[in-house]
């Protein structure tokens, strides 16, 4: 298993977009094996790679690691993207819990009932814009640095560089309020790596459609 780290997921953005984003901002190259089919899925599980019979699974350096947020810690820490000390980290890990709750809002809404769809779209713009972009737009302030931990990035500014883009799907001019969010956009965008992966043609999964919920649903048998 030495070699580039192997990502075992569906074909869409899901959990493991979070660790492709995590890896592209590291610089590193990864492979990824496509989950396409339901026998795709059951050959994992009977082969026993799966600790708990799910996906995301990542190998590497030997490992075979399962459980989003712990391959995500794994591979901050493995890069220097997690702070220079507990303290720092602890920041990182609310800064980063706050950014999940709001992208799992998002992550749903396409397997929720169209019914309710316009309701829970309304209900993600109004927690982005009271709950916790504002967090993030003061944290840059009273900061005043251009990262939101220490003075480096770290999985922090990734993750909310990946949340603020999925809001901005559902509502592109989201962040009119919030001016330090705007231009840290800009600036985290522009970072090397970044830019490399937000490049057409890159690792960087589209916005889920109705054709991908049905392979979903179909895989997971939900």
């Amino acid at each position: 298993m030495a070699g580039k780290p192997k990502l075992h997921y569906t074909k869409g953005r899901g959990k493991m977009e979070s660790i492709r984003w995590l890896l592209a901002a590291a610089g590193v190259e990864f492979e990824e094996e496509f989950i396409e089919a339901k026998e795709d899925l059951e050959k994992l599980r009977n082969d026993g790679v799966l600790l708990f019979q799910q996906v995301p699974m990542v190998e590497i350096d030997g490992m075979r690691m399962v459980q989003t947020r712990a391959i995500l810690s794994y591979i901050a820490a493995k890069y220097n993207l997690y702070g220079k000390d507990l303290k720092e980290r602890a920041w990182i890990d609310m800064y980063v819990e706050g950014t999940t709750d709001l992208m799992g809002m998002i992550m749903y809404l396409p397997f929720q009932p169209a019914d309710t769809k316009e309701k829970n779209l309304a209900l993600i713009i109004e927690r982005a814009t009271t709950r916790y972009f504002p967090v993030y737009e003061k944290a840059l302030k009273d900061h005043g640095q251009d990262y939101l931990v220490g003075n480096k990035l770290s999985w922090a500014d990734v993750h909310l560089l990946e949340a603020i883009l999925m809001v901005e799907e559902c509502k592109p001019d989201v962040l009119s309020a919030f001016p330090l969010l705007q231009a840290f956009k800009g600036r985290i965008s522009n970072i090397p790596t970044i830019k490399k992966f937000l490049q057409p043609g890159s690792q960087r999964k589209p916005p889920t459609d109705e054709k991908f919920v049905a392979v979903v649903r179909k895989i997971f048998n939900i």
